[in-house]
């Protein structure tokens, strides 16, 4: 699998959002770099379970933000992390039930979800804070 180049076109402007984002990358790395994953392996439990926390407490920072500076899309943002935790726990699961699918479609997902959601729905707040100087 492709792993996720960390650029700068990657930065939300919001350091602790910018590093958040980065370790949530270097963990949909680790798998990616991992050969011969299967859906019994340990590390896709362990991995679900790391970025199933990491981008929960990712999302309730950011959402406190953004609520914090009136953010006009917070709604929007909310949902778009609605979305990806519903289609996380049907990966876990997919896992549980032993689906041999799961690994690389649970790759494929995390970079694809991850690379739109950070240069597109997060992009958006960019500007929004950097007038209010949040960085």
């Amino acid at each position: 699998m492709e792993l996720i180049v960390w650029t700068s076109a990657f930065s939300v402007g919001i350091s602790k959002m910018d590093q958040q984002h980065l370790e949530i990358v270097r963990l949909i790395n680790t798998l990616a770099t991992t050969s011969e994953i299967s859906v019994r392996s340990e590390l896709i439990s362990e991995t679900l379970t790391n970025l199933t926390n990491y981008a929960n407490e990712h999302f309730r920072e950011e959402e406190r933000l953004l609520e914090e500076h009136g953010y006009p899309e917070l709604a929007a943002q909310k949902a778009d992390h609605r979305a990806y935790r519903m289609k996380v726990v049907a990966f876990c699961q997919e896992t549980m039930d032993g689906e041999e699918n799961v690994p690389a479609g649970l790759l494929d997902f995390l970079r694809d979800w991850w690379v739109d959601h950070i240069l597109h729905s997060d992009m958006e707040y960019r500007g929004f804070l950097e007038a209010r100087g949040v960085t």
